[in-house]
């Protein structure tokens, strides 16, 4: 199996990278990590926008610009792992969606105007921690969860996630062990 691990966290020490490594310990296949913080991604011009048009519009996507889109639509099963900062996830989450998000390699529109996922993966698993609690999951796991779904075509999307690592006394270890053990949240698995 063909896992791609989109890690969004860029702490050094992220616990929410470590719990991301626990969960990929349980799956069986290869790892391929990317690291969204670390690529320099184009910005979504009118003119990044023309060129991404003009290669749909020939079908053509062998600039290097599609490579990560190609790679998610590709990936057998796909983790993504982001901190909960500021009710979301970091920006860098943000700009990697916008990158994958290509009409002809990671979805296409159908007759009636839907999107119809082109991505091979029928899981997605997200990883998050947060320092207190996740006020809303609607604009970190909730928000990968509809593109991941509406878009992609990704049907069983499920997250783990520790919360309350920063409060006075915590028990991070017991914290993230919990969270392991607890298993999934909203998984049809």
């Amino acid at each position: 199996m063909n896992i791609l691990f989109v890690n969004a966290c860029v702490r050094k020490n992220s616990r929410t990278r470590l719990l991301a490594e626990r969960v990929l310990s349980l799956l069986e296949g290869t790892v391929t990590e990317v690291k969204p913080a670390t690529v320099t991604e184009p910005i979504v011009s009118e003119e990044f926008i023309t060129n991404r048009s003009n290669a749909t519009a020939k079908g053509v996507f062998d600039d290097p610009a599609y490579i990560p889109a190609c790679q998610f639509a590709q990936a057998d099963l796909i983790v993504v792992a982001a901190p909960y900062w500021d009710l979301s996830f970091p920006a860098v989450l943000k700009a990697y969606f916008e990158q994958i998000n290509v009409l002809g390699v990671t979805f296409e529109y159908t007759e009636d105007g839907n999107p119809r996922g082109l991505c091979r993966a029928k899981k997605l698993i997200y990883v998050t921690t947060a320092g207190g609690p996740i006020i809303s999951d609607a604009y970190g796991y909730g928000y990968v969860k509809a593109l991941a779904q509406y878009f992609y075509g990704i049907s069983d999307v499920c997250q783990f996630k520790a919360e309350g690592l920063d409060v006075i006394g915590a028990d991070v270890q017991k914290i993230l062990d919990e969270a392991l053990k607890k298993g999934p949240i909203d998984c049809r698995c």
